[in-house]
């Protein structure tokens, strides 16, 4: 009997017993590594040349990539040496001599008995006759096991990955408390699948502690997917050559400044053409000047072995050390490259435009601020927001976005088509709160802000102008948008803005005037005392 338990010595490139085909062999091995005189091993080596011209397959020998070397599969097995034998102990690769040395093995006594010694066993195994052949069945069984086990966790690292869920909790094992979503996952198949079912009875029995449920593991798998997935990604893009990069940077919750770095190209592997965008990780960068950055990137696209010079567009937000024209990103790269044309985010441009449109303005800072003062009264405390749910049954009240300013318009939205159901709430809010401070602010804004016919002209300019620009930035940001598109968009928007200064706000103030109407408010501006 050849116990496989007593193999441990045995090198797992060399041999493939369990699976009952004879040695492994890889033919892609003629660049292989070549020694003082530049030879290496050939795969011309597996056929012996009989002196008739017959050509014979040396069955027996395997080659070891790991190793360099060239060994007899057979007598590795089956021999019985004693001291050195470069071809079954230590390995052969004097290349300058290996067809002699090769030839003086395979006429050996030794050797031509461990082949036949193969050749039974192989026929044995082959026909379920060997002396072995139980153990060779669980074999095949506890390897089919081990198989079908990989493949479940592997699917639930797919579903936690795709779906942006945490793997692990404060507890690494099996049914108990705070043990994390993959581990989770695992308990809920284990109800209904019979392979985790049983594996989950090993564990938990103890009789195995190769598991393959560990943080390890769920890393390994991890790397694993992505390093897939991100050379399936780079196949895409140098098939079809040129790129665009995008970047941007933020700082994560650890304080540490990281840049996103998307390529956009033409996918070229379907029937029709496609543009595509994929994320290729964060990098985390020390130093954000222009250099900094710059260079992040370049060593970023030397480890994807992508060329700088197929980059025919870049872009990038309008900080200065991204758009600086002496020393931002775009102009180290155009340095480079002077076919890689900068484009500014159109989004974040519309966006710096409208932040400095409103600051500009004292009744505009004043009429956001309003508007963020009515939502902090209601959602500090669980019982005024209980007041605003009953009062306000349509639209919820939203916080104002500190970086996305056309995003404001759903804040402003939920106050201009709710005023007077807003007002009853803040008035309630006056009664019933216990809170002196907030009973007088409350108050103070629903006679005072939302009792001023000035504020409610205000909302209603401010929520046409906020929804044209939310229409205009929602269209920048589809996949599909082409720059004259977006050029033309931002046209229409110009155009709908100098329209709407000679009609839009007479039509704003009638509009103004209905709702003051309504709340019996005097439709009429406040006057400054004369001096």
């Amino acid at each position: 009997m050849y116990d496989p338990r007593n193999w441990g010595n045995l090198d797992a490139k060399l041999i493939d017993i369990v699976a009952l085909k004879g040695p492994k062999r890889d033919l892609s091995i003629e660049n292989g590594p070549k020694d003082k005189f530049k030879r290496h091993f050939s795969s011309k080596f597996y056929i012996r040349i009989l002196p008739n011209g017959e050509k014979r397959d040396r069955e027996w020998l395997v080659y070891s990539k790991e190793l360099d070397k060239v060994f007899c599969f057979c007598c590795k097995l089956f021999g019985k040496y004693r001291g050195r034998n470069d071809l079954v102990t230590e390995g052969f690769n004097d290349w300058r001599h290996i067809s002699e040395r090769l030839g003086k093995h395979e006429m050996s006594v030794g050797h031509v008995t461990n082949m036949g010694i193969w050749f039974e066993l192989k026929s044995r195994l082959g026909k379920n006759k060997a002396i072995d052949n139980v153990y060779q069945q669980q074999l095949l069984k506890e390897k089919e096991h081990w198989k079908n086990v990989l493949v479940r966790v592997i699917s639930v690292v797919k579903f936690l990955a795709k779906h942006n869920l945490a793997f692990r909790g404060s507890n690494e094992k099996l049914y108990e408390d705070s043990n994390g979503n993959f581990l989770g996952l695992i308990e809920m198949l284990a109800e209904f699948d019979l392979v985790i079912r049983e594996h989950v009875s090993r564990i938990t029995n103890n009789d195995t502690h190769f598991h393959y449920l560990g943080h390890n593991i769920q890393n390994e798998l991890i790397n694993l997917l992505a390093t897939n997935i991100e050379s399936k990604i780079i196949k895409k893009i140098k098939d079809s050559k040129c790129f665009s990069v995008i970047l941007d940077c933020t700082p994560d919750i650890s304080h540490k400044e990281q840049m996103t770095v998307i390529l956009r190209y033409v996918d070229t592997s379907r029937v029709e053409y496609v543009i595509e965008e994929s994320f290729l990780g964060f990098l985390i960068v020390n130093d954000t000047s222009g250099l900094g950055l710059f260079e992040a990137l370049q060593c970023k696209l030397k480890s994807l072995d992508l060329d700088m010079d197929n980059i025919r567009g870049q872009g990038y937000d309008n900080g200065s050390n991204m758009k600086g024209k002496h020393q931002g990103v775009q102009k180290r790269k155009l340095d480079l490259n002077p076919r890689a044309f900068y484009t500014p985010c159109a989004c974040h441009s519309l966006n710096l435009t409208l932040c400095d449109i409103a600051n500009t303005c004292v009744k505009a800072r004043d009429f956001f601020g309003t508007i963020q003062r009515i939502y902090t009264i209601f959602s500090y405390s669980t019982k005024r927001w209980q007041i605003l749910k009953k009062n306000v049954k349509g639209l919820t009240l939203k916080p104002l976005s500190s970086t996305r300013w056309e995003s404001r318009v759903d804040s402003v939205k939920a106050i201009r088509f709710q005023m007077s159901e807003i007002r009853e709430a803040l008035l309630e809010v006056a009664e019933v709160d216990n809170d002196s401070k907030i009973r007088s602010k409350a108050k103070s804004l629903a006679m005072n802000e939302l009792g001023d016919f000035e504020f409610l002209v205000s909302i209603i300019i401010w929520y046409d102008i906020l929804s044209h620009v939310n229409v205009v930035s929602k269209h920048l940001k589809t996949r599909d948008v082409l720059i004259d598109v977006a050029i033309l968009h931002v046209k229409a928007l110009v155009s709908c803005f100098e329209k709407y200064r000679e009609y839009g706000f007479c039509k704003a103030m009638d509009t103004a005037k209905q709702i003051a109407k309504n709340m019996n408010i005097d439709p009429i501006f406040p006057k400054r005392r004369e001096i």
